[in-house]
């Protein structure tokens, strides 16, 4: 369990080898997000859903694919995500009434499947509708249970050390 140990002994020309190595993993994973997000026109392709306020279409962990074409009508029906001014993490709900205007303006109000109450209690104070620039995606497909693992590292800050130490004595041996 000698991290610094193997490092120092290791040459110099293996050294940057690790390093590139590890450079070349994080950059393709940015390079793929970013490619994700001028594909789908989404800031947020992906997305993980926190809460039970959705079921039966969807769970918590459940992982969402997103996508943000403006050109498309928002209509009655259908699953958004959204983020309210003051709040930092997005909400998914569906749209369940839509307001257009004669200038194309367009209003809408959100629900959770499994919410007795539509959201106006989560918009910003003051804020009965949401507005196309309030959309971060819209459904498009989803893996069931997927990001569990994000919602169980994000519960249990201990699990990230028990699986940092897990990985950490499975390169030992």
């Amino acid at each position: 369990m000698d991290l610094f140990g193997d490092l120092r002994r290791m040459n110099k020309r293996q050294l940057y080898y690790q390093v590139l190595n590890f450079a070349m993993i994080v950059s393709s994973a940015l390079m793929i997000w970013k490619g994700l997000i001028v594909v789908t026109g989404s800031e947020s392709p992906i997305v993980v859903v926190l809460s039970g306020s959705m079921e039966p279409a969807f769970h918590r962990g459940d992982l969402l694919f997103l996508t943000n074409f403006h050109d498309d009508p928002i209509r009655a029906g259908e699953i958004v995500v959204f983020k309210v001014e003051g709040r930092d993490i997005p909400i998914v709900h569906r749209v369940i009434k839509v307001h257009e205007k004669g200038n194309g303006n367009i209003k809408f109000l959100t629900k959770g499947d499994n919410n007795e109450v539509d959201d106006r209690g989560l918009y910003k104070e003051g804020q009965n509708w949401l507005e196309k620039k309030d959309v971060v995606g819209r459904a498009r497909g989803f893996l069931p249970y997927v990001g569990m693992v994000t919602i169980i590292m994000n519960d249990y800050p201990k699990f990230k050390v028990l699986m940092g130490a897990y990985v950490l004595l499975k390169r030992e041996s």
